[in-house]
């Protein structure tokens, strides 16, 4: 073999770290990584910096914390307001924005500038906030910070830009929405109120125009006053006042009446022309007391909204105002039509609500038609035009939470064949009743764009479920729901319901393994177990095939060595017959409490079980107690198709099951997978005499006890000669020991059906803290988080196994052909490989026993291994061998007897014998070595501030580059295989867990988080999506022309009592009303609209968008004057054609005979 030049062995390296990765090597490699030997040729890598650039996409889920709520109802979007200072805007599937505050302050009300393509925010850092919606990525124009007052409420007249603002010391100031400047007008409180008063009325909690008068502007203070003011006069035309607190209002359309809804749960009715008291009062909810008198008050109403109809009754709907004598009730919306009065309860408490009316103007006649209802944790929309009030099914992805998320994985350029049958099986266990209209906000304009490859995404969930989302085209869609929890018995043990093994959450997903091509799909739950399931398209009843693995305890000190053993299972049907009992054996210990021993936490159902088509379990793999204290939790997962086996490891073990055969076969504590070659010298130990944390990203709980709370080490079992086992007969070998009544006692501290479970916790509420340690292990804590467990590595008898991953590579130096094998990665930085011996023949597969062990050859990096990957010598990504999938129930006996089809990588020779590349990457260093010389050719360290919590191999551009995501922030990728670096961003801090543990690459430059407890927020690091990116996002704004206000007629406008239009010009303008007060209120320039446009593009292209933008609204203004033209010839036309009639009509008539 050639030799590499000295200068690309370094390549890649920090600065900071290139002296040591000059000596570092792989341990049992020949030399240092200075001396390496190397392929024949140097790889050419197609990849450079350009291919590169970092934004985020789109966002999907619910908002989380919601605190308002806006709606255009002539663009016909919504908009909702978080406490996080997000803004999402939503139109027609697939229009869907995110954007949010830089100071991250709450939203406290939105309000749209209706058809005009903009949107005014209210947050409470005292602050508005005008947004250009006519870009596809929204951007502030105008900010205006209020210094010396409060913003409470807020309200724009339709088609006027003048904004009014209360503020919580009950002044009312006016804001000209184009310039974003403070108007010298202004209504102090007490001006407002009768001088009379003495006390302050309370912070402006309403602000709105009269229907009838724009020149009147009624204001509700807090404590129970209203008062309409005359804008013109500057003076009180009414004021109102009631002994409860005032929480909304409501005009009748015609503005002769409001109504009030008060923090009693009644609701006043107000006429203008008698406003010394209401002229009526009711509480809806209320009941008659017992004196018969007064009726008993109620909870608050916090909102309520008047709507006229046509042809029927006025609608008041209102939030909130149930009995106190039902603390049970849920919340719910109350629709009163008439003397008809309809409760809604919710899931949820309601944060607000819409109701959506044919005719933006406040005047006419309203006719609503849905009511939009925004709850903690979903988005509601009833239909008010049937009787029933049936829901619209909601487009938008906003059951993401539904259970909270526990881990996510994202598959780019899938099969394209996959979503469709997802889809159709899916669509089969959707939920009946929805109403039957299109849904109603169906704004804004979105095409397919130029990225057309099948996205699929898959999450996790704390109650078991696992959900099936169409990721294509940046949109997000439900394909397919697997409850994985049905496999499982709903019953007690011990007098205790299951849920208390587990706490709340026994079933959590906690891994997932995903084949594509094959189907075969491996989930790990939070009760130490996993489950095989295959894909079929047909109903099946069979019997769930479960097996129970006992892990074997590691050698006491105390212990002698005349221990009992448990002879093997003498042939295989006692062992097959043994692991289908579902039950579990009770081999319990003889003593007070009897201490738990060799069941599983969760018992498989016995019967047959009705299995719909779709995914259907093959396979239920259990870790049973030992000693009186359950398995650790599953750490990392794995499985391969064409070789039928699925491997999964924990703190202290790893394990090897074939799911064809239905038997195990490798069962190790990982200090045993080093044979006589351990690097670390330990010495075998209880498991419950050195507790240590989990590597990588594991859970601790906050209390004093934490390390007890710890899940107790699992046992081991194995072959105590060979180290793995040569068939199904010689599986495991059980074995038991004599225990003193100290021992019992001491294993049996949780008590009878107490185990050490601590709480599955999903993604979305973790953070990483400092590791809370006890006096006997502070010395084995983590240093710098406990999310990395590979500061030191200290000579523990137990290790994490942290990656597991099939291939066909060589196992050991002397290979000279590549077979199949499991690379198993550790929590100390070590790598081993396990040999499989697989029958040659398809036929023999289901017969012939399948052989693991342990091939002695292992490599070495610093930290916790994370991923693995194989490159053959062109330097093309290795895919992993696969059966092509084909349906297990068929009804056609040829497909069910044809014979398995396995697809394996070509390589680039045909001589097996080449060289690959073995990319492993820890969360300290990425290393390359050539198999089978186990040669180290490159490395990159990472920074010693930081670790990495991600790392995967992808293609982009059918190259393969190293993406990694680090615990600072930075997302980094790499060349493959020379570590070149070719991106580092600083993105943002995985400052909670959530983000550390759904945080996922996948090819075609896409990646995704769990951006908060309900929404995942999808990035793309491809320069290829991102010069496309603009094309595939939805259209926000939309041309439409506002509709015409209803005629009121000669004599409804002549004695209807309005007061004519308002000029707020001239009232509000400077000339009249002065310059605002400098110290009130500061004006900040945005960078949205043109100057965004300008900053975003740039020189020329940035004159030409301007330009481009310019002749658009020249040409709609243009097409709008044209439309009115033609109406009015068309008018002009009738009207001559009228009076000519009348003309012929009466032309020869008398003037008696008219």
């Amino acid at each position: 073999m050639k030799k590499f030049p000295f200068h690309k062995v370094l390549d890649g390296l920090t600065s900071s770290t290139s002296g040591n990765s000059s000596s570092s090597s792989g341990l049992g490699s020949s030399g240092s990584a200075t001396a390496a030997g190397t392929p024949r040729e140097e790889v050419p890598e197609r990849l450079t910096s350009d291919y590169f650039q970092l934004c985020k996409t789109v966002r999907h889920g619910f908002p989380y914390l919601p605190t308002a709520l806006a709606f255009d109802p002539v663009q016909k979007i919504l908009a909702i307001g978080t406490r996080t200072g997000a803004i999402r805007i939503l139109g027609r599937p697939g229009v869907d924005c995110y954007c949010e505050h830089e100071s991250g302050a709450a939203v406290l009300q939105l309000q749209f500038l209706i058809n005009e393509g903009a949107l005014v925010s209210a947050s409470s850092d005292d602050m508005l906030h005008l947004w250009n919606l006519r870009q596809k990525r929204p951007a502030i124009l105008h900010s205006l910070k209020f210094t010396r007052e409060r913003i409470t409420f807020c309200h724009l007249p339709f088609q006027s830009k003048w904004l009014y603002v209360g503020t919580e010391r009950g002044n009312t100031h006016i804001v000209n929405i184009e310039s974003f400047v403070l108007s010298g007008y202004v209504i102090m409180w007490n001006k407002a109120i009768e001088l009379s008063t003495k006390t302050h009325p309370g912070p402006v909690v309403h602000l709105s125009d009269s229907p009838r008068d724009e020149g009147k502007l009624l204001m509700g203070y807090e404590n129970g006053t209203v008062v309409l003011w005359d804008l013109r006069s500057k003076r009180a035309d009414l004021r109102v006042y009631y002994d409860e607190a005032i929480h909304s209002i409501g005009w009748h359309n015609e503005g002769k009446q409001f109504m009030c809804s008060h923090s009693d749960g009644s609701l006043t009715f107000w006429n203008l022309k008698s406003p010394s008291r209401p002229f009526q009062i009711i509480i809806p909810h209320g009941k008659i007391q017992r004196d018969g008198k007064k009726i008993e008050s109620c909870k608050p109403i916090l909102k309520v909204e008047y709507k006229t109809c046509k042809n029927s009754e006025p609608f008041i709907i209102f939030s909130g105002g149930l009995s106190y004598d039902k603390p049970w009730r849920r919340p719910s919306l109350t629709i009163m039509h008439g003397k008809a009065i309809t409760v809604l309860e919710m899931d949820h408490p309601i944060v607000d609500f819409l109701t959506l009316c044919e005719t933006p103007y406040p005047n006419e006649i309203q006719e609503p038609y849905a009511v939009v209802i925004l709850l903690e944790k979903d988005l509601i929309v009833v239909d008010l035009t049937q009787s029933h009030y049936p829901i619209f099914e909601n487009p938008y992805p906003m059951d993401i939470h539904d259970s909270p998320v526990t881990c996510t994985q994202y598959f780019a350029d899938c099969p394209p064949d996959l979503i469709p049958v997802l889809y159709s099986i899916g669509a089969k266990h959707k939920k009946q009743g929805y109403s039957s209209k299109e849904w109603p906000v169906s704004g804004g304009a979105w095409n397919l764009g130029a990225q057309t490859y099948p996205e699929i995404i898959i999450t996790g969930h704390a109650d078991g479920s696992v959900k099936f989302w169409d990721a294509s085209a940046i949109t997000l869609q439900m394909l397919y729901k697997l409850k994985t929890s049905k496999v499982f018995e709903k019953q007690k043990l011990e007098g205790k319901p299951t849920a208390e093994i587990a706490e709340e959450d026994p079933f959590a997903i906690q891994l997932m393994y995903w084949c594509p091509e094959s189907r075969i799909f491996c989930i790990a739950g939070a009760s130490a177990y996993v489950v095989v399931y295959r894909f079929s398209k047909h109903e099946v009843n069979p019997e769930i095939s479960c097996l129970e693995v006992q892990l074997q305890s590691e050698i006491e000190d105390n212990i002698s060595p005349e221990a009992e053993v448990i002879p093997p299972f003498p042939n295989a049907s006692s062992h097959l017959s043994s692991l289908k009992d579902l039950s579990g054996s009770t081999n319990t210990v003889a003593s007070e409490g009897m201490v738990k021993d060799s069941i599983p936490c969760l018992s498989v159902k016995t019967r047959p079980v009705r299995m719909p088509p779709g995914y259907q379990a093959e396979l239920v793999i259990q870790l049973v107690w030992s000693d009186g204290e359950a398995s650790q939790q599953i750490t990392c997962l794995t499985a391969n198709s064409a070789y039928g086996v699925v491997a999964f490891g924990n703190s202290s073990n790893l394990v090897v099951v074939d799911f064809i055969q239905k038997t195990v076969l490798l069962s190790m504590g990982s200090f045993e997978l080093y044979g006589s070659s351990d690097l670390f010298q330990r010495q075998p130990r209880s498991p419950r005499r050195s507790k240590q944390f989990a590597a990588g990203l594991t859970e601790l709980s906050d209390g004093p006890i934490s390390l007890e709370l710890e899940r107790c080490k699992s046992p081991t079992t194995s072959d105590p000669v060979n180290g793995h086992c040569t068939s199904p007969t010689s599986h495991s070998c059980s074995s038991a020991k004599r225990l003193s009544s100290a021992d019992i006692t001491k294993i049996n501290r949780w008590g009878p059906g107490k185990p050490p479970f601590r709480k599955a916790q999903s993604a979305a509420c973790m953070e990483i803290s400092l590791p809370v340690t006890t006096e006997d292990n502070r010395e084995n804590s983590i240093s710098h988080s406990r999310s990395s467990s590979v500061s030191s590595i200290d000579k523990e008898t137990k290790e994490t196994i942290t990656a597991l991953y099939f291939t066909e590579s060589f196992a050991r130096k002397n290979d000279t052909t590549a077979s199949p094998c499991l690379w198993v990665g550790t929590g100390l930085g070590v790598v081993l490989t396990v040999s499989l011996n697989l029958p040659s023949d398809d036929e023999l597969r289901q017969a012939e026993p399948v052989t693991a062990s342990p091939s002695g050859t292992f490599l070495s990096l610093k930290g916790a291994v994370l991923t693995f990957a194989c490159l053959d010598c062109s330097g093309t990504l290795i895919h992993p061998p696969y059966e092509a999938w084909r349906d297990p129930n068929s009804m056609e006996e040829s497909e069910r007897t044809k014979k398995r089809k396995l697809v394996l990588h070509s390589s680039c020779s045909q001589d097996m014998g080449d060289h690959q590349f073995a990319i492993i990457c820890s969360e300290k260093q990425a290393k390359v070595f050539s198999l089978p010389s186990q040669t180290c050719l490159y490395v990159h360290n990472v920074a010693d501030t930081s670790f990495l919590l991600r790392a995967d191999v992808v293609t982009l551009c059918n190259s393969a580059c190293l993406a990694c995501f680090c615990a600072s922030g930075r997302i980094i990728i790499h060349s493959l295989p020379s570590l070149r670096p070719l991106l580092d961003v600083n993105y943002l801090p995985a400052t909670d867990m959530r983000i550390a543990r759904t945080f996922c690459f996948t090819n075609e430059g896409q990646a995704l988080y769990l951006g908060s407890p309900t929404e995942i927020q999808r990035l793309n690091y491809s320069q290829e999506m991102f010069d496309n990116l603009q094309d595939m996002l939805g259209e926000l704004f939309t041309p439409v022309e506002t509709p015409e206000a209803q005629y009121r007629g000669f004599l409804k406008g002549l004695f209807g009592g309005t007061g004519g239009t308002l000029d707020r010009e001239e009232l509000f303008g400077e000339a009249t009303a002065g310059k605002a007060s400098r110290s009130l209120a500061q004006h900040i320039p945005g960078s949205g609209g043109v100057e965004g446009m300008k900053g975003a593009a740039g020189g020329v292209i940035g004159d030409l968008a301007r330009a481009r933008l310019a002749l658009d609204e020249r040409g709609q203004k243009l097409g709008e004057l044209d439309e009115k033209t033609a109406r009015m010839m068309t008018s002009a036309e009738a009207f001559s054609k009228h009076a000519h009639e009348v003309m012929v009509k009466y032309k020869d008539k008398k003037w008696y005979q008219f």
